[in-house]
């Protein structure tokens, strides 16, 4: 008999999203001239910009033609995409990655759950709480994260660290030794960041206990405060204890097309091990390559025309986060993020739990939102909202969640 991975089995309920989805679509089945507003999901609604699209053409023509038809590209991404993020993500803000320290891939959700085959099971690992969910189920999928407390809704193997206004959303170094740390800044869910002196508190205690840090940056080109860092690399001695996630889905709106890049320095090593020599191992053997179609829409965001034209769209979503802040507290809500991310992470109102606050959502504003509760236990009494709506509908659905509220 085949036997089956049964961690499956202790994971609880079904994926977040796929929940929200579940509940919407059963709403609107039962609601069917309900007109749905959807603030949940951070997908984006912008379309892809002209220098994006102009050059995913030209990538397609050159497929038509034989001198120029690409097929099995390098399992680590061709290097006319990964010399634009070497010169512009990092060397611009003078940190000198090389380029074989670039992996590019479908998109950084991919890479922050299988980076997991590189590790040991029996590795402790320490999450914020609350926590974009990826990184938990995909160690729990693998057996790194024990068992499943029903009553206190956590993993016994992993270590939540309360990331919440009360500590001023920067998790607190553990009291105990960890060996894997996730950690996101810009946050999802929280939408708020860590500055220099926090990360290298995290820097420094992952290299005295020879830990490692998974550093996602998604998110980073929403920063618009100059002293907040857009890198982990930009702390001194953070390459021999961190590898860093970027995605081009929310950045460049290609949640549709699917890329981002991995970096692993060559100075991160454990138990005598390059990790950078292990993820491409890994890579070359379970992956082969990002599209080079996507590659070149992706490489052209790094021109001066495609820079321009995707912070525009950055500005759009911006504003929209702004608008659901400015809206919700004029409720007289406590709402937080929205300055160097898209999301907005907003309190519920008279202790009204996550789940009961989204389906009234649902119900009495027609507005489809995430309740905090599924991003970890910290994240109960919090909902997140996102800034990738449509203009019209972003405060259509402030409105209707003020009336709501009045």
């Amino acid at each position: 008999m085949a036997q089956i991975n049964k961690n499956f089995e202790k994971l609880p309920g079904s994926y977040l999203f796929a929940e929200i989805a579940r509940r919407t679509a059963a709403y609107q089945e039962a609601n069917p001239d309900a007109s749905l507003i959807k603030l949940g999901i951070g997908d984006v609604t912008q379309p892809l910009v002209p220098a994006v699209i102009e050059a995913m053409h030209e990538a397609v023509d050159e497929q038509g033609v034989a001198e120029t038809l690409k097929g099995y590209g390098p399992y680590e991404g061709y290097d006319f995409l990964r010399e634009a993020i070497r010169d512009h993500d990092y060397r611009a803000r003078g940190v000198d990655i090389a380029l074989d320290e670039i992996f590019i891939s479908d998109g950084a959700k991919s890479d922050c759950g299988n980076i997991g085959d590189i590790f040991a099971k029996d590795n402790k690992i320490a999450v914020c709480d609350p926590v974009y969910p990826v990184y938990v189920d995909s160690n729990a999928m693998e057996g790194r994260a024990g068992e499943y407390d029903v009553d206190a809704e956590a993993w016994t193997n992993i270590h939540y660290m309360p990331t919440t206004a009360e500590n001023g959303f920067f998790p607190a170094i553990p009291d105990i030794h960890v060996d894997i740390i996730y950690l996101c800044s810009p946050n999802n869910p929280t939408g708020t960041v860590l500055d220099r002196d926090q990360l290298r508190a995290w820097v420094d205690y992952a290299n005295d206990n020879d830990a490692v840090i998974m550093f996602d940056a998604a998110y980073e080109r929403f920063i618009t405060e100059d002293d907040i860092p857009h890198s982990i690399f930009e702390i001194e001695g953070a390459k021999s204890c961190a590898i860093e996630f970027r995605s081009f889905s929310k950045t460049a709106g290609f949640t549709g097309m699917r890329c981002g890049y991995t970096v692993i320095p060559h100075d991160l090593v454990r138990q005598g091990q390059s990790l950078n020599e292990m993820w491409l191992r890994r890579q070359s053997t379970k992956f082969n390559g990002a599209s080079y179609i996507i590659q070149k829409g992706a490489s052209a965001i790094y021109t001066s025309e495609g820079k321009r034209q995707i912070e525009e769209t950055i500005r759009f979503y911006l504003e929209n986060a702004r608008i659901i802040k400015d809206g919700l507290e004029k409720c007289g809500l406590q709402v937080f993020g929205a300055v160097n991310s898209p999301y907005v992470w907003c309190k519920t109102p008279e202790g009204i739990g996550s789940w009961e606050f989204f389906n009234r959502l649902l119900e009495e504003a027609n507005v489809i939102t995430t309740p905090g509760a599924g991003f970890g236990p910290a994240g109960e009494g919090y909902i997140r909202l996102t800034g990738f709506g449509e203009r019209p509908a972003t405060k259509e659905a402030v409105s209707r969640i003020r009336r709501m509220l009045s």
